[in-house]
């Protein structure tokens, strides 16, 4: 019997790694945190100039954080990239995230087929929607582009259609990228005051739920004897 890699034992690892890159974080950004408590005009100017003075290493504790965040099942990482946009603009925080979310796709990916997955994730009905697709390519590219499908499943899926690393690859990059550049942009919106480009990014938010639903309503459509969940 194939011994698998404890499950449980992973992710409180994985909130190890989480806690302690967010510590250093937390150290790089301490000027701003202490102007943030005692804002006024005068510093507010301060604040602006500190929050996009980070150089590389801050960066690939950004890019870190969104890969375990990623990689964690039932956790979000969005708040790291909208804070990454705020902190680095709409181009680098979009590569920052971007990068991380590759990064904390391929990690769960390699990890998958190690692990004890759950009797509860293999009768999920969206996962087998997600393995009965038409073109499931297509639909698995879709699914990453959606946030609140989990990327641990759709992971799950690509592994057990048994998919070369060539068109994992290709799916993460393309998938993960829209929502790595949405969050960029409302990220640099929020540090400019930019109130149109806020409203942008909401819309665009609101558009990737909006596709969520679609996806749902497919599930209840090719399994009616079923509730999508």
């Amino acid at each position: 019997m194939k011994k698998h890699l404890n499950k449980t034992a992973l992710i409180i690892l994985a909130f190890i790694a989480a806690l302690v890159v967010i510590y250093f974080i937390y150290r790089d950004y301490r000027p701003e945190i202490n102007l943030l408590l005692h804002l006024n005009s005068h510093n507010q100017v301060i604040l602006l100039h500190l929050i996009r003075s980070h150089g590389l290493s801050t960066m690939l504790l950004l890019l870190l954080l969104i890969a375990i965040f990623n990689a964690i099942p039932g956790m979000s990482n969005s708040v790291i990239c909208i804070f990454a946009g705020l902190c680095y603009g709409p181009w680098i925080g979009f590569l920052i995230n971007w990068l991380g979310n590759i990064l904390g796709n391929c990690a769960v990916m390699s990890l998958i087929r190690e692990v004890d997955i759950s009797k509860r994730t293999k009768k999920s009905k969206l996962l087998t929607y997600l393995l009965h697709q038409k073109h499931p390519l297509v639909g698995l590219t879709i699914s990453y582009m959606i946030p609140i499908i989990p990327s641990a499943l759709v992971n799950y899926a690509g592994a057990r259609l048994k998919l070369s690393r060539a068109h994992f690859l290709t799916m993460v990059a393309v998938g993960m990228a829209p929502t790595s550049f949405i969050y960029a942009f409302g990220g640099d919106a929020i540090f400019r005051g930019d109130g149109k480009r806020i409203i942008i990014a909401v819309i665009a938010i609101v558009v990737i739920l909006l596709g969520y639903l679609i996806v749902r309503k497919l599930m209840a459509n090719a399994h009616p004897e079923h509730e999508a969940v």
